[in-house]
């Protein structure tokens, strides 16, 4: 069964994104725990370039991530970007010297955070933000109040929002446009933490929101949780199709719904070559119904 290559970021809005449908997670280009430069510098600077050489112009990054290296990274080795290329970031978070991961979500904190992405992305308004929620975020509507200030401002072109539900989702867009949601999903992993109420939600709900909106899901850790599972049923169509397992679960968020922009992440070289392949796979009907 075939599937869509693309996939339109705020369709209905006056500035539509269309990207192609596998974009590239930077996170893991960052040093041990997501944090400092990365062990290979120039091998990181490789997949960027081969990145976009392979037709991905959807890259997600976040200022938090390392501090700032992905950033950087992403700056020296594609600036000036090409035309169509979109740069996705993320705020609502911080890092400590301890590599803890912390909230900086207050209004003051995300207008710091968006004007640090423009100064290290070199850029003079960022595409697409996602706010993200951390522990702390008392006050879900305020963000994203201060989120579409920034957009009216002209700092912010799209808004999203990341590690939601769908009940946070309609709230949301009662406020306004809601561009993307960013939460973590894959095959082996469907539920939704919470994290203004650390309350579990499904996965699929949550997909079932954004298809009836029109709004695409950027899946996160898809893969993480996928490859420690071993799912006995992604090794057999694996072995059917002679491919490593990765790119049968990159491929089950390709055919689950054309809303998924699928965002694998990878510091090797050789492991991005081989997920970006997996847009090539076409999964039978059967083979989704037996990975379901």
């Amino acid at each position: 069964m075939k599937v869509p290559q693309t996939v339109t970021i705020a369709a209905k809005s006056k500035n539509p994104l269309t990207v192609n449908r596998l974009g590239y997670g930077t996170m893991r280009l960052t040093g041990e725990g997501i944090y400092g430069e990365p062990p290979n510098r120039p091998e990181a600077l490789q997949i960027l370039k081969r990145a976009v050489e392979s037709g991905v112009n959807f890259l997600d990054t976040a200022d938090y991530y390392g501090e700032d290296v992905t950033n950087r990274l992403i700056a020296e080795a594609l600036y000036p970007y090409p035309p169509d290329l979109v740069i996705c970031t993320k705020v609502g978070a911080t890092r400590k010297p301890d590599k803890s991961w912390v909230p900086f979500n207050k209004p003051e904190n995300l207008r710091t955070s968006i004007e640090n992405n423009l100064r290290t992305l070199k850029i003079e308004q960022v595409q697409l933000v996602h706010l993200r929620a951390m522990g702390g975020l008392s006050n879900f509507e305020e963000g994203l109040e201060t989120m579409f200030a920034m957009q009216e401002e002209g700092k912010i072109l799209h808004v999203g929002i990341s590690n939601v539900t769908a009940k946070d989702l309609e709230t949301a867009l009662q406020m306004g446009n809601i561009a993307t949601v960013e939460n973590m999903y894959g095959q082996a992993q469907r539920a939704t933490l919470n994290q203004y109420h650390m309350e579990t939600h499904g996965g699929d709900e949550l997909l079932e929101h954004c298809e009836k909106h029109g709004i695409p899901l950027i899946p996160f850790f898809s893969l993480l949780h996928a490859i420690g599972k071993k799912d006995s049923r992604i090794t057999e169509i694996a072995a059917k199709y002679h491919v490593p397992e990765a790119q049968i679960n990159i491929a089950w968020l390709l055919h689950k719904s054309p809303w998924i922009l699928p965002i694998p992440g990878t510091s090797s070289l050789k492991h991005f070559e081989e997920n970006i392949k997996a847009a090539d796979i076409e999964l039978t009907e059967d083979d989704m119904q037996f990975l379901e």
